[in-house]
């Protein structure tokens, strides 16, 4: 194999690849990139056997065909040694070289033939949902999602598709957040996503791709790239009977000032706020009592008697950042209870912190 390539545009797709890598054993495999010229293209590969990326790179000069493996985090500190500009790789016996002017490096490969086997599209069924819509909500849920959980399934995203809706799901245990549409759906499908897809689907992902699903794994798919990962088997917790049906209290509330209010009496996430007819109180919940912060605003409520309620301020916090109206409303019941943040069709449901 013998090729030349853009440094910038190698570089690029390295960095991408580096989630992808097996980086605790570097006799593994997986802790190598696989490399192919086929045509005018390079074709990439990263995987650690749980997530997978493909890369094509258009446009390069060939010299010969060929396949090589090479240490994937090794490769990208060369590459980024480089100047800008033309760059070439080329294979000899065991060996693969990087090489611009008169500089070269030299790096031992493993065997490409066995690079373990990407997942192949026909054998995958395609899923008809709005990818702008998929890649929002999951941006928006994502925060919730449990990362170290014993029960499995609640450490990914869960795709909820029913005859007439689909809701994208996650929670935590202390917090569950909903993204609901509502559409007549040829599809009915339940799927968890792991976490550490989810993030990588928002690094490489917008609003233009298409989505294949097996019982086993997902696929994300542009002209560029090819992604696909594992989904978690389990089944996921009844969400809709923790959601609250109906609400003695549906404020409208500017989410600005609220967030600064949150914002200034945060020591330590807990605060408790205290909502009245004419105003609402916002304090610290601190184990230390020689540390207090309190602040309040005045506000028309509505409410007819006082509210309390105790809870983590990264929730709220969490809900606010994936909003971009300037109002929210806060659905509640009684002291102490659940309550729910609402955003047009997306809830987050915050379990109370007793106090």
């Amino acid at each position: 194999m013998k090729l030349i390539v853009s440094k910038s545009i190698l570089e690029i797709t390295l960095t991408n690849f580096q989630a992808f890598l097996d980086k605790k054993d570097s006799s593994q495999i997986t802790s190598h990139i696989y490399f192919e010229c086929i045509d005018s293209k390079l074709l990439l590969r990263a995987t650690d056997y749980e997530i997978g990326i493909e890369a094509k790179i258009d446009n390069i000069k060939k010299e010969s065909d060929g396949n090589a493996t090479v240490n994937g985090r090794m490769i990208l500190d060369i590459v980024k040694k480089l100047e800008d500009g033309e760059i070439i790789l080329e294979t000899d016996n065991d060996f693969f070289y990087v090489k611009q002017g008169k500089t070269k490096y030299k790096e031992s490969m493993f065997n490409a033939a066995e690079f373990p086997i990407f997942p192949e599209l026909p054998n995958y069924k395609k899923l008809n949902i709005d990818t702008s819509k998929f890649i929002t909500s999951i941006k928006k849920i994502n925060p919730a999602i449990e990362t170290n959980n014993q029960k499995m399934e609640l450490n990914g995203a869960f795709l909820d598709i029913k005859d007439y809706s689909y809701n994208f799901v996650a929670t935590d245990t202390r917090r569950l957040a909903v993204v609901k549409y509502e559409t007549q759906s040829v599809d009915n499908l339940s799927i968890i996503i792991p976490k550490k897809a989810t993030t990588e689907i928002l690094k490489l992902f917008y609003d233009d791709f298409e989505i294949y699903y097996s019982e086993s794994q997902i696929i994300l798919k542009t002209p560029q790239y090819m992604f696909y990962t594992k989904l978690i088997n389990g089944k996921y917790p009844d969400y809709e009977k923790i959601i609250p049906k109906n609400f003695k209290n549906e404020i409208k509330l500017p989410k600005e000032i609220i967030e600064k209010s949150i914002k200034k009496v945060n020591l330590c996430n807990n605060i408790k706020i205290i909502i009245r007819p004419n105003e609402i109180l916002f304090e610290a919940i601190s184990n230390e009592s020689s540390r207090t912060a309190n602040t309040q605003i005045e506000l028309e409520t509505k409410i007819d008697a006082e509210i309390s309620i105790g809870a983590n301020s990264k929730y709220i916090l969490d809900f606010f950042s994936q909003t971009e109206e300037s109002e929210f409303v806060l659905c509640l019941n009684d002291s102490n209870n659940p309550f729910v943040l609402k955003d047009k069709n997306f809830s987050t449901i915050v379990m109370p912190i007793i106090f």
